[in-house]
């Protein structure tokens, strides 16, 4: 493969449709799209101050790079990406792309970022922005860090161990989501999401768990949960007691006990939908 290293770069496609090239310590600076069509590339080291600098990108893998905060909107319609111990300081990065690899890389400017992609896997990343995830495919993660509200909006294919989730409205109109030994803090948690399974997680959400098909709980904690399960289908299996639970529409509720079961005239199934036992 041919090399270019520490190089400075300006000007608008200064190295577009390259093939089969490492890139190493070199700076890209005003200029867009410095690497647009490019394809069986490596980016060694280096920094990107402006934007779009990876689009319509084939297998390409970045690693020990930095991207500032111009460096915005910078990996759209790219297939089949690695990137490694990495510091992706700009918005909007990730959009409509595919075969993305992040491996402890940091995302603190996360507005607007991963949006519609597909075969994502997230291992020792620290992501900080709203909506991450939205209306993606085929996710896999493993210790992420999200603070952030409404992620995973509309995703699908979901599976999440050992991360931390900080997020208002996480996994809304989600479908096909398994979580791990997780933790979750925020609100309205799950809303209109369709098979979706929470396994040795600790959780707190106001209203959470509502308008749901098919949720299941599995040796979990609920902390400061109130007004949950609302016109839900529940399977849960709960290893602390629950504050509220209102009006669900089916299933099985298991815990320590229920400090207040709401069954008002605005229930939609008959109360013997959902039955109630006390773990021991």
């Amino acid at each position: 493969m041919e090399r270019i290293i520490g190089k400075d770069f300006t000007g608008e496609r200064c190295l577009f449709n390259s093939s089969d090239l490492v890139v190493e310590d070199c700076k890209f600076y005003d200029g867009e799209s410095p690497l647009k069509e490019s394809k069986n590339i490596n980016v060694l080291n280096c920094n990107f101050a402006w934007k779009y600098p990876l689009w319509y990108c084939q297998n390409v893998l970045v690693e020990n790079t930095t991207w500032e905060e111009t460096g915005r909107s910078g990996i759209w319609y790219t297939n089949n990406i690695t990137i490694k111990n990495s510091d992706i300081s700009a918005p909007k990065q990730f959009r409509r792309s595919s075969k993305i690899n992040l491996i402890s890389c940091k995302i603190p400017n996360a507005e607007e970022t991963m949006w519609m992609c597909n075969d994502i896997k997230l291992k020792d990343c620290y992501i900080c922005g709203d909506y991450f995830g939205l209306n993606c495919n085929n996710i896999e993660a493993d210790n992420i860090k999200i603070d952030g509200n409404y992620c995973f909006d509309g995703a699908k294919n979901i599976v999440i161990r050992n991360s931390v989730l900080n997020s208002k409205d996480s996994f809304w109109n989600c479908e096909n989501v398994e979580v791990y030994d997780s933790v979750i803090e925020g609100e309205y948690l799950g809303w209109n999401s369709k098979n979706i399974t929470f396994i040795n997680c600790k959780m707190s959400s106001l209203q959470g768990f509502c308008y749901m098909d098919n949720v299941k709980l599995v040796n979990c904690s609920l902390k400061d949960t109130t007004l949950a399960f609302e016109y839900s289908i529940v399977d849960a299996d709960i290893n602390t007691t629950i504050d509220s639970v209102k009006n669900p529409n089916g299933g099985i509720i298991r815990s320590k006990g229920i400090n207040e079961l709401i069954l008002d005239e605005n229930i939609k199934t008959s109360p013997e939908n959902t039955k109630y036992e006390e773990n021991e």
